[in-house]
């Protein structure tokens, strides 16, 4: 539910921010290699991602452009840090593919929708779940890279929540196919206006 018109909010900010912070992460590794660093950079986007939905909702700052930019810089982030991962080897190029396939099956979805007048389909809970498993899962990777005991316990937790989030990423993904087929046969196509 928007609860403002303005596009220059504490939130919107905010998500402008991570996509700022996905192309430090993305220099860190790819550059001088700081894994460390680009870990805490992604905990910082993880925080304004919590953040800008916290302070939307709590101080009614809920947004159109905010309901579209939100989800729209999440995915880029997700994108830009699997990519990254994959070009640094820390993950395997199989398991990026397959965690990107689930958006493009999503996004396949866009233009049925559109023609109901709609543009995407609310957020499911266990999407914003597999997505937090993701998020958690990329800077405990990062940890992992070194040869410290405790690097190593970083780096098995991070496997595990790796393998949830991309688990509960595709259960989700099937909810939400599930979802835009009721909606696909329940609101029949907009007409296009008569000339």
């Amino acid at each position: 539910m928007v609860s403002t018109d303005r596009v220059l909010t504490v939130p919107n900010i905010l998500t402008v921010a991570r996509l700022i912070l996905v192309v430090a992460f993305a220099w860190l590794i790819l550059g001088p290699g700081a894994e460390l660093w680009a870990a805490v950079v992604l905990i910082i986007a993880a925080i304004t991602d919590y953040l800008d939905g916290f302070i939307a909702r709590r101080w009614h700052q809920v947004s159109r452009i905010g309901q579209i930019l939100d989800p729209l810089v999440d995915r880029v982030t997700v994108l830009a840090v699997l990519i990254v991962l994959g070009l640094s080897e820390i993950l395997p190029w199989w398991l990026v593919l397959l965690i990107i396939a689930r958006d493009v099956v999503l996004l396949a979805l866009v233009p049925a929708l559109r023609s109901r007048g709609l543009f995407a389909l609310p957020v499911h809970y266990l999407g914003k779940v597999a997505t937090f498993l993701l998020f958690a899962s990329f800077p405990l990777l990062l940890i992992g890279t070194g040869n410290a005991a405790w690097q190593s316990l970083a780096d098995a937790i991070g496997w595990g929540l790796l393998v949830w989030g991309v688990g509960l990423y595709w259960y989700g993904a099937v909810l939400y196919i599930e979802q835009a087929v009721r909606v696909l046969r329940a609101i029949p196509p907009l007409r296009a206006p008569s000339v």
